[in-house]
């Protein structure tokens, strides 16, 4: 069993950055899979970005460039660095974690990020 709680959203303007962090508890973190989704009002569920357990990473094309997804496996938590934010960005974002071998996964409660000026 894993939580992951989510940190770090907010308002912030046009051009702005936040980072997000994810804390995972209860399991071994290491071997998941996480990555970040996000969900505007309407739309469906997104995949953001994403780190394997090896560290490979992959991104939307509508934040190449822009986002930066990491991890840190001693601190059992992920970010996502987000920059040169744009009205398009504002949804709830969610924490994912999945470890493919077994077939776990697990979602945060997710983060308000708003984009506004």
């Amino acid at each position: 069993q894993m939580q992951l709680v989510e940190s770090g959203g907010g308002l912030v303007r046009p051009g702005g950055s936040l980072r997000l962090s994810c804390v995972a508890s209860g399991s071994i973190f290491s071997v998941y899979d996480m990555a970040w989704y996000r969900q505007a009002p309407g739309n469906q569920r997104e995949l953001v970005a994403s780190t394997s357990s090896g560290g490979r990473t992959m991104y939307a094309d509508s934040v190449k460039g822009r986002f930066t997804i990491s991890r840190d496996n001693a601190k059992k938590t992920a970010y996502l660095q987000m920059n040169s934010l744009k009205p398009e960005d504002t949804a709830v974002y969610y924490c994912n974690s999945k470890w493919v071998a077994v077939a776990f996964e697990y979602w945060g409660r997710g983060t308000q990020v708003t984009v506004s000026s």
